[in-house]
């Protein structure tokens, strides 16, 4: 399947952790899996999740002024606990709270992703088997595995087959534009029926968007909170929290600064990835303060430096910049991101294209330049005028440099 435009196009996601665990704010289905939270006590959660003030056309209206996309919620985490009505299984949180997720996304013209995991370590035919080629001598958990001797292939299929109608209720009713898989690593591809599963799905949402962890099938790369240092190639994308956790837990007030978030964001997308940024409402729907201020003061920085994000590409390779960068369209325009106030001029090496002109971006200040040294066919170095205080960004200043004709490089090592 050809990729999307939409997606590689869209540079920023709102994650959205929502789900019982907000209730007592302890980690989403890992506590206890690990034993850490009884599982009677974790459910209990449940008969307490009211989502009273859950209000979807705020949280649409606020992810279009961070800047965002589209958004992805986690419909079933790997608890089983599924965020609507579903006629399969028993843990659903006795309503639907996606249809008007869904709906209020559309209204303000963001793709609507929905997280789905293929885990689920609630239900009662999911540990009936495990992953082929599991060590016999690791220990197994009971939510998620069996000893070999007691496999049951039956129960797989059963839980398969409720897998297959959840997954039809969602495809159906809300019609996602990007389904964003997570827990593969319980079972292999052939046992998740991979092929069958994007088949399905398909049948209802043709152009639909798939992560990595739809394994063999996905679309895009999915590195998780620590940002890769050489960018994966094609499209891909970086999911962070905004303070350590991913879910909602009252203790958690490390927040990200919105100075790292910008840095986050234009190094994510000057390397040619998303960033999918994760917000954990309280139980009753509510979106704390802390992160609705960070994704205003991220949607601020990005409405002032529109044209270097959207309709850009991946920029310079390292090496040439001493911070990332990004490339229009028609690969005329090199927009470079400074994170600090330069001290002397900014040089970018190894640029074979001519200089047409070099601004700030937001004020239009126009900047002076020059290139000098060179040798044969290795070019010389262009210098930049750096911006005067007035011109400077808080969080990060941008320049665009206009170039003669589209963007060539050299990346030889020199004359020697």
């Amino acid at each position: 399947m050809a990729m999307q435009p939409w997606f590689t196009d869209a540079k920023l996601g709102i994650f959205i952790h929502w789900g019982v665990y907000a209730v007592d704010g302890v980690q989403e289905s890992w506590s206890f899996y690990d034993d850490i939270v009884p599982y009677d006590r974790y459910m209990s959660q449940l008969d307490r999740f009211t989502a009273a003030r859950y209000d979807p056309r705020d949280w649409a209206k606020l992810f279009a002024r961070a800047g965002a996309k589209y958004a992805v919620l986690t419909s079933r985490h790997h608890d089983g606990v599924a965020l609507w009505d579903t006629a399969y299984g028993d843990l659903n949180v006795g309503r639907d709270l996606i249809g008007g997720y869904a709906d209020a996304l559309r209204e303000q013209g963001l793709k609507v992703g929905l997280y789905y995991s293929h885990s689920d370590w609630s239900h009662p035919d999911y540990a009936s088997t495990r992953k082929p080629g599991r060590p016999p001598e690791l220990e197994d958990n009971r939510y998620s595995e069996v000893a070999a001797e007691d496999e049951d292939l039956d129960a797989w299929e059963r839980f398969l087959a409720y897998r297959d109608g959840q997954i039809r209720e969602l495809t159906s009713r809300y019609r996602p534009d990007l389904m964003w898989f997570d827990g593969e690593w319980d079972r292999s591809e052939e046992q998740w029926r991979i092929r069958e599963l994007a088949a399905l799905i398909r049948s209802e949402v043709p152009d639909v968007v798939f992560n990595a962890r739809m394994l063999g099938e996905g679309d895009y790369a999915t590195p998780e909170q620590g940002a890769p240092v050489i960018p994966p190639e094609g499209p891909w994308e970086l999911c962070l929290t905004i303070n350590d956790s991913w879910g909602h837990q009252h203790h958690d007030h490390h927040h990200k600064s919105v100075d790292q978030l910008v840095r986050y964001f234009t190094e994510t997308i000057g390397g040619g990835g998303n960033l999918l940024l994760s917000v954990g409402p309280r139980e009753d729907g509510t979106i704390t303060d802390e992160q609705r201020e960070r994704l205003e003061g991220l949607g601020d920085w990005i409405a002032r430096h529109a044209e270097a994000v959207y309709g850009t590409e991946r920029g310079l390779p390292p090496g040439h910049h001493y911070g990332p960068s990004t490339l229009s369209k028609d690969r005329r325009t090199l927009y470079l991101t400074l994170f600090d106030a330069p001290r002397a001029e900014i040089n970018v090496r190894g640029l074979l294209s001519g200089v047409r002109r070099v601004s700030v971006l937001g004020s239009g200040t126009e900047l002076a330049h020059e290139i000098t040294g060179g040798l044969h066919e290795t070019p010389g170095i262009l210098w930049i005028q750096p911006p005067a205080a007035a011109d400077l960004d808080p969080h990060a200043t941008v320049l665009a440099v206009e170039l003669e004709g589209e963007l060539e490089l050299y990346r030889g090592a020199g004359r020697f």
